[in-house]
C-alpha cells in the first residue's frame, strides 16, 4: 500500500490540474464550487479548463521545470488525460508533493501491453493478446489470435487513433506502414453483445465505491452515446462490479478511474481498458448522479469523503462531435430548440475550434424510460448546426 500521510486540504486549498480540456474544465467548475483555488498548465492559450480556473500555465506537458513549479505553488496535482509523461509525476511524488492518481499507476496504464499483463497475472479476464515487432509476428499472430484481431500501438492512442482492425491478411502491410515506428501489440477481437464502463473511486482511507454500470455506443471508435443504466442482468453487474474492484486492489491508488469492458455474446466480460481519470462516458453523473464523478475527484484529492454515487434518474448522455464540413473557428445555431425541453441539459465546452469528430460537447437527458432519453437526446443533437464563425 502507498504511503502517505492522509491530510484533509480544506479551501481554499490549492488544486493544480494538468490538461486544459473539457475534463479539466468540468473538474475545474466542481473544485471552484467547492470554494478551491484552480491552476490549470495546457500549452494552449485560453484552454476549456482555464476559461473557469483561476490561473493558467502555459507550458508543454514535457516541460519538467513548469509541471515542478505548478507542484510546488499547489498544495495536490491531478490531471485529466493520460498523455504526459509520467515519469514527472512520479519524481514530484519521490520529492514528497502530492499527485493522485500516481503516475506509477499512469506508467503501468499508459502501455496497453503492460496494462494488460497486469490485469492477466490477477486473474482478470482480458482479451487474447501478443507483442507484434515485425511482420512475422503478424502471420503468427494469425495463426495464434485468429482474424479478425486489433492491431494496437502501445501508448498514445485514444478515440479510435492507433488502432487498426486486421480483418483480412491483404491489410497487414498497411497496417505495419501505418504504425511504423511504434511498438506494437495485437488483441483479439472481442465479439461482444454490449460494450460496458463504470466509474470507480477509490480515497486515501481506501473506501471505494462503484458508479451504475453504462452501455456505451461507438461510432467510428468515438462514443456516441450512453445509457444509464445498462440493460443487464444481476449476475452480469455483480461480476462487472467484482471485476472493477479488484482492478482497485491491484493498482493500489487514488483517485477516480473509469474501466471499459467487453460484454461477450457468451456471457463473459472481457476488460478492454482503464482510464485514470473521469471519463466522456461519466459526464451523465453531473445531473443523474448525486455526486458528480468530477467533484468526486475533487473529494478524493483534497482528503475528503466520498459522495454517494446514487442514480437520481435513468438518462441518456450523448456527444457533440466536429463535423467533416467546418475545420477552424466555429458558432452554434439551433441552441434554443435543445433547451426548449425539460430535462435537457446542454454543455458546451468552449473549445476554440473545430474538427472532424472532435468533441465539443455533450447533452444529457433525463427521463424515466431510457428509450424515451434516447429519443430526446437525439432530437436535440439534431437541431444542433455548427456553423462557421
Amino acid at each position: 500500500m502507498r504511503d502517505i500521510k492522509y491530510e484533509v486540504l480544506q479551501p481554499p486549498s490549492k488544486i493544480g490540474i494538468i490538461g486544459g480540456g473539457q475534463l479539466g474544465r468540468m473538474m475545474t467548475v466542481e473544485a471552484k464550487r467547492m470554494g478551491y483555488h484552480v491552476t490549470v498548465l495546457d500549452p494552449t492559450p485560453s484552454s476549456p479548463a482555464a476559461q473557469v480556473a483561476d490561473e493558467q500555465v502555459i507550458a508543454s506537458f514535457r516541460d519538467t521545470s513548469a509541471i515542478e513549479k505548478l507542484a510546488g505553488d499547489c498544495d495536490v496535482i491531478t490531471y485529466e488525460f493520460e498523455h504526459i509523461n509520467a515519469d514527472i509525476l512520479i519524481d514530484l511524488e519521490e520529492k514528497g508533493y502530492r499527485v493522485y492518481p500516481s503516475g506509477k499507476s499512469l506508467k503501468k496504464i499508459q502501455d496497453k501491453y503492460v496494462q494488460k499483463e497486469m490485469l492477466k497475472n490477477a486473474g482478470i479476464l482480458v482479451p487474447e493478446y501478443m507483442i507484434i515487432n515485425d511482420i512475422k509476428d503478424m502471420s503468427g499472430c494469425i495463426d495464434t489470435i485468429g482474424i479478425p484481431f486489433i492491431l494496437k500501438t502501445r501508448s498514445g492512442g485514444y478515440d479510435g487513433k492507433g488502432n487498426f482492425v486486421i480483418k483480412t491478411r491483404e491489410q497487414i502491410g498497411k497496417a505495419m506502414e501505418e504504425f511504423k515506428g511504434y511498438n506494437l501489440m495485437a488483441e483479439r477481437f472481442v465479439e461482444f453483445e454490449r460494450e460496458l464502463s463504470t466509474i470507480v473511486v477509490r480515497n486515501l482511507k481506501n473506501d471505494c465505491v462503484v458508479y451504475p454500470i453504462v452501455e456505451n455506443i461507438h461510432e467510428n471508435s468515438i462514443l456516441h452515446l450512453t445509457k444509464v443504466p445498462s440493460n443487464i442482468d444481476s449476475v452480469i453487474e455483480k461480476k462487472v462490479r467484482d471485476i472493477v474492484v479488484k482492478i482497485m486492489e491491484v493498482l493500489d491508488d487514488y483517485g477516480v478511474f473509469c474501466i471499459e469492458m467487453f460484454l461477450a455474446k457468451n456471457g463473459e466480460v472481457y476488460v478492454n481498458e482503464i482510464a485514470p481519470r473521469p471519463h466522456n462516458s461519466g459526464h451523465y453523473t453531473i445531473e443523474a448522479c448525486t455526486t458528480s464523478q468530477f467533484e468526486q475527484l475533487v473529494r478524493v484529492i483534497t482528503g475528503m469523503p466520498l459522495g454517494s454515487t446514487e442514480l437520481c434518474c435513468p438518462c441518456v448522455m450523448v456527444n457533440i462531435l466536429g463535423n467533416d464540413t467546418l475545420e477552424g473557428q466555429y458558432r452554434f445555431e439551433g441552441i434554443e430548440d435543445v433547451l426548449d425541453d425539460h430535462d435537457v441539459h446542454l454543455h458546451l465546452y468552449g473549445k476554440q475550434s473545430t474538427k472532424n469528430m472532435k468533441k465539443i460537447g455533450h447533452i444529457t437527458v433525463l427521463n424515466n424510460s431510457v428509450e424515451v432519453a434516447e429519443q430526446k437526446a437525439l432530437t436535440a443533437l439534431g437541431n444542433i448546426t455548427i456553423k462557421p464563425l
